[in-house]
């Protein structure tokens, strides 16, 4: 609950911008660039600093998803922005159809920990990332901001890294590195490399479908978005906001509409959980038309309880990131299970996913075994 009051209290302010321009400079508006690659992401007017504070402009939306991807335990702030008079087409199965000009930003940032500069802390508690008019500076540290740019010839992904003044962000397209120092609540500290992806890995996550190479935003879907925010006027379904606002069209009645489970919600089913996870962290490469489609490994929210989702399933030319294990999943035996092996390691070439973490995900480890752990069957 104090996340979503401060998103309130933060994108209120935004809302206010106008009301308070005696005081503080309005920014110019959000500027599409049908082509290029604009060096800073200050050319593009979607997220600006002012003071301490980093803001949304005019008509940019924020917004979150049910279980979002994994990447280090950094924190983001989702935004899109769309030309006026028009929106996006709604599907109950895929990422919707967004209009030509539609701009996707992602900012990853870490809330600041005591001690060193490169000290971050690890906690899904975003009650001190806010304040008023939008993220506290003071309280968070900015890494970098993705666009996934929505242009006539299809989209395209621009990786922006912000300078240690946190000022502003430069285009990165061979990708950058930064040393951090993750801290825990109970004082753990583990050091890290937060990788920063080059142009064609940003664009290489997002493919959709391997044949024709056409990438995609992969978060943006009904099931991911169906849930409430906390907006300047009250919680509202995210479905039902964007299409109040005009960026959104064809949505049907919500309760139509699919919905994956939050994996940190520990009222829902494991199971549902488990497969939410999966699908956001694994199922981009893991489904019939990805990356990893020669695997027959569906992560995809829609595979089947069976062989397809790695029930006794032997692996293909896994080769070390089998740990000597014989089965994808085991039934009852998380122990002897490939999946679990491969996300609790960070051994290159062994570890799953292969890119966007450099430190294991603990929390998602044990929630997967503990799915495993209590499925009926074997695979005797």
């Amino acid at each position: 609950m104090g996340g979503e009051m401060a998103r309130a209290a933060w994108f209120a302010g935004v809302l206010a911008l106008s009301a308070l321009a005696a005081c503080t400079r309005a920014p110019p508006p959000v500027h599409f660039l049908a082509d290029g690659r604009p060096e800073h992401l200050s050319d593009w007017h979607v997220i600006f600093r002012d003071g301490e504070l980093l803001k949304l402009n005019e008509r940019v939306v924020p917004y979150d998803l049910n279980t979002p991807l994994f990447s280090d335990y950094a924190h983001k702030l989702r935004t899109v922005w769309m030309p006026a008079a028009s929106a996006a087409q709604y599907s109950a199965t895929d990422s919707f159809d967004f209009p030509v000009g539609t701009i996707f930003s992602k900012t990853f940032y870490y809330p600041r920990a005591a001690g060193a500069a490169a000290a971050v802390s690890r906690t899904s508690d975003q009650s001190r990332d806010f304040s008023g008019l939008g993220l506290n500076l003071a309280n968070v540290r900015l890494i970098e901001t993705r666009l996934l740019v929505r242009r006539e010839h299809g989209w395209e992904a621009l990786p922006y890294v912000w300078n240690a003044e946190q000022t502003d962000a430069e285009l990165a397209r061979t990708g950058d590195e930064v040393a951090l120092d993750l801290v825990s609540t109970d004082g753990e500290r583990e050091a890290f490399t937060y990788v920063v992806p080059n142009q064609n890995q940003c664009a290489g996550c997002h493919v959709t479908d391997l044949k024709t190479k056409s990438i995609a935003p992969l978060g943006p879907k009904a099931r991911n978005l169906n849930r409430d925010y906390a907006y300047a006027d009250g919680v509202q379904n995210q479905l039902t906001h964007l299409e109040k606002v005009g960026y959104l069209t064809g949505l049907p009645n919500l309760a139509e509409v699919p919905r994956t489970a939050n994996w940190l919600d520990t009222s829902q089913p494991l199971e549902a959980r488990s497969r939410a996870y999966l699908e956001v962290n694994c199922g981009h490469c893991h489904n019939p038309k990805g990356a990893a489609d020669t695997t027959a490994l569906n992560f995809d929210i829609a595979s089947p309880m069976d062989r397809h989702l790695g029930l006794c399933k032997p692996p293909v030319a896994a080769g070390r990131g089998t740990g000597d294990h014989l089965f994808d999943i085991v039934p009852g035996h998380p122990d002897d299970s490939i999946l679990p092996f491969r996300m609790a390691t960070k051994e290159t070439g062994v570890m799953m996913p292969e890119q966007g973490r450099d430190i294991v995900h603990r929390e998602a480890v044990e929630l997967i075994r503990a799915w495993i752990a209590a499925m009926p069957g074997s695979c005797v």
